[in-house]
């Protein structure tokens, strides 16, 4: 254990050591924690996504879930909010704690919906969103746009006289004269919001403070670089914080519908990037926490589930109707980043590292010169595939699997009834043109779509030094049921687990959410200078921040979480070491290495420096769902029926159908074999053997195919 820094800053010699001091912040390490008591309301969970609105709701003292299943309401998401509510038959007024995912956030960057905003930024450099990277979108063709354009015209690029150094020591005194033109520019710009980002602000924000209070008088949005991403990289926190003012005026507009429909009983709380829950409040200084707030929901559930499973490496998968999600879970936790980035901007904080593409059920197939491609464009809610009868009619991966019979067209799904002939309608001309039939068009487009989804795989596991193949598939969503034996076969994982409310994961997932808040801060320090003084503060001042976020009630056995960022000196990027021995550099430095050679095979013993530090806060969730006390509201009148299904090309074989509510634990069943539950279908192809447990889950053993 290496004791205090002497004054010099240098650690003593080991002859010389005392007892070392531990790091402080006035919460138990991640260890330990204890719940508060258990609520007696209803804990509601809704995810509003792109085609359907899930919902799952849960009474503590009861042990009682419910689920349903509505149609979303794009131009209305309160609305759809509403209507979830209403479909489980539950008030407002009876629910004492309401989790919400929306892709409301995401949906506004992917499509440029956003706020006219000033960006105010160090003499010097207000081009730095111009400038950007030297890297290209598109490497080999020279007549496309190399770079996404910047959020932020030249025209409402305005700059402050100031400086500070690299430790945050001011080179030049912010000059008010400066500051007042500045705000006077941006009043005239009339923008919605402004994003203030000065050189070096994450070392010191107190120059952004000032700028900030005088703008709020001007602008009704301001957003602070070192309030939204206090990290070194100019470009990656100026973006950050550019994206975080341009979605603000949308944010706040929805979180002000929402509290204005909340009864004063009932708490409200939003999942946000991370995968936790994060109050209004924390949300309107901050809104870029609700990017990937539906896909962190489901990966949050992954967790839960694969923590009480026993499931070391578990892969979520989480296919709906735009889009397929996956993102890697290491002992129960998903994998969090800190550089993403969303329709080719950086993104510069915490986020769960989901790994995003283009193939969801509404995605439409089309040939490619000759080449069958499928996504990303997709069908979307509305008119959605072309089984749905909405009038659709460009070919979708939901198309195809009506073809291959996997869905049944007597079943609704929410309110809307599956038309088999118009699937086949929609596959009709591009079979024509390749010169085949529809079924084997349809086994075609399922392929292509399961080839991108074992690519996302790849990148989520192999690429950051998992063997996939050593994984389990953790599969959910409203289509990833139908796809997860074939993906998981054509990546040689052994076991798939489709857990129990699958077609409603990510509301579960709110559900089950922990309240938790998340920063991370640049730090810069040698393991040759390792100060622990200097990470007693850091790691005081992060934890004081982040408790301040926590309601009252949940501060009660907040746990603390750390995760350190390490590189060699001189090294571009860091690698992520989770329960740092921070007050250890040379325990550290073992973790450090280790990590290293698992990623890229290698490990030296050069000197290495500690980039940042990431602190996660959490108040630990006072009871979940009894997964085996849940009612299901399948349709148990399947017994003895079949349907015609294609598995490979040798034409259809008579599979039986199996109502999931009918399943117990121990049941076993042996492939070809469609599992329906409310809202979603389970492929169990030839070869694949499934198991059913005592909470619901379905463990499949894929087998090989015949």
């Amino acid at each position: 254990m290496l004791p205090p820094a002497t004054a010099s800053g240098a650690a003593p010699k080991a002859s010389r050591a005392a007892a070392p001091r531990p790091l402080t912040g006035g919460y138990p390490r991640a260890s330990s924690g204890q719940p508060g008591p258990m609520s007696s309301g209803w804990q509601v969970g809704v995810d509003i996504g792109g085609t359907f609105t899930d919902v799952v709701a849960f009474q503590p003292s009861s042990g009682e879930v419910v689920e349903a299943k509505v149609r979303s309401h794009p131009d209305d998401p309160v609305a759809g909010l509403l209507a979830a509510l209403d479909a489980v038959g539950i008030a407002w007024e009876q629910i004492e704690d309401l989790m919400h995912g929306s892709t409301l956030v995401t949906n506004a960057i992917v499509e440029d919906r956003l706020a006219r905003v000033a960006l105010v930024a160090t003499e010097g450099f207000a081009d730095t969103l111009a400038i950007g990277r030297q890297n290209r979108r598109h490497l080999y063709r020279l007549d496309l746009e190399p770079k996404t354009p910047p959020q932020v015209p030249e025209q409402l690029r305005f700059e402050v006289s100031e400086r500070l150094d690299v430790d945050g020591r001011v080179l030049k005194a912010l000059e008010p004269e400066s500051v007042e033109r500045a705000v006077r520019d941006v009043a005239q710009a009339q923008v919605q919001a402004v994003a203030v980002a000065l050189l070096h602000a994450y070392a010191d924000g107190s120059h952004e403070a000032q700028i900030g209070a005088r703008l709020r008088d001007a602008v009704p949005f301001v957003a602070l670089s070192h309030r939204i991403s206090p990290e070194a990289r100019e470009y990656e926190r100026t973006s950050t914080t550019a994206l975080s003012a341009g979605v603000m005026p949308l944010a706040a507009g929805y979180l002000d519908r929402l509290e204005a429909s909340r009864p004063r009983s009932s708490r409200l709380h939003l999942l946000h990037s991370a995968g936790a829950m994060a109050s209004p409040e924390a949300l309107r200084e901050q809104p870029l926490g609700l990017a990937f707030s539906g896909p962190a929901a489901g990966v949050s559930a992954a967790g839960w589930v694969a923590r009480e499973l026993g499931i070391d490496n578990a892969i979520s998968f989480d296919m709906g109707g735009t889009t397929t999600d996956v993102c890697l879970v290491v002992e129960g936790r998903a994998e969090i980043r800190s550089d993403r980035s969303l329709a080719g901007r950086p993104l510069r904080m915490p986020m769960v590292a989901v790994e995003s593409i283009g193939a969801g059920g509404g995605s439409i197939a089309r040939l490619d010169s000759g080449a069958l491609r499928v996504g990303p464009e997709s069908a979307g809610a509305v008119p959605g595939p072309a089984c749905y009868g909405l009038g659709g009619e460009a070919p979708t991966v939901t198309d195809a699997n009506m073809v291959l019979g996997y869905l049944d067209a007597d079943r609704p799904v929410a309110d809307l009834h599956l038309d088999a002939d118009a699937a086949k309608r929609a596959l009709a001309p591009m079979a024509a043109e390749l010169g085949t039939d529809v079924a084997q068009l349809a086994l075609g487009i399922v392929r292509v779509a399961n080839a991108a989804m074992a690519r996302a795989l790849r990148r989520v596991t192999v690429e950051r030094g998992i063997d996939g193949r050593a994984c389990t598939l953790v599969a959910f969503g409203g289509a990833g049921p139908m796809h997860a034996v074939e993906l998981a076969r054509s990546f040689d994982i052994e076991r798939v687990v489709v857990p129990r409310f699958s077609s409603a994961f990510s509301a579960l997932g709110c559900v089950g959410a922990e309240m938790s808040y998340t920063q991370q801060r640049t730090v810069r320090m040698l393991n040759t200078d390792w100060q622990v003084d200097r990470l007693n503060a850091l790691h005081g001042e992060l934890c004081e921040r982040l408790g301040g976020q926590l309601p009252e009630d949940d501060r009660h056995g907040a746990i603390v979480g750390e995760v350190a960022a390490i590189r060699y000196s001189g090294q571009s990027y860091a690698v992520e070491v989770s329960a740092p021995a921070l007050e250890d550099p040379t325990q550290l430095g073992r973790q450090f290495r280790a990590r290293h050679e698992q990623l890229y095979g290698f490990a030296t013993d050069e000197p290495w420096e500690l980039v940042s530090l990431r602190i996660s806060l959490t108040a630990p969730r006072r009871a979940r769902p009894d997964m085996a006390r849940a009612r299901d509201d399948g349709n148990a009148a399947l017994a003895g029926r079949s349907t015609a299904c294609w598995f490979d090309a040798s034409g259809p074989r008579q599979t039986p159908l199996h109502a999931r509510a009918a399943l117990a634990d121990g049941d076993r069943l042996e492939g070809p074999a469609i599992i329906e539950d409310a809202w979603s279908t389970v492929v169990l192809p030839p070869g694949a053997v499934l198991r059913v447990d005592a909470c619901g889950h379905l463990h499949i053993d894929v087998g090989e195919a015949p």
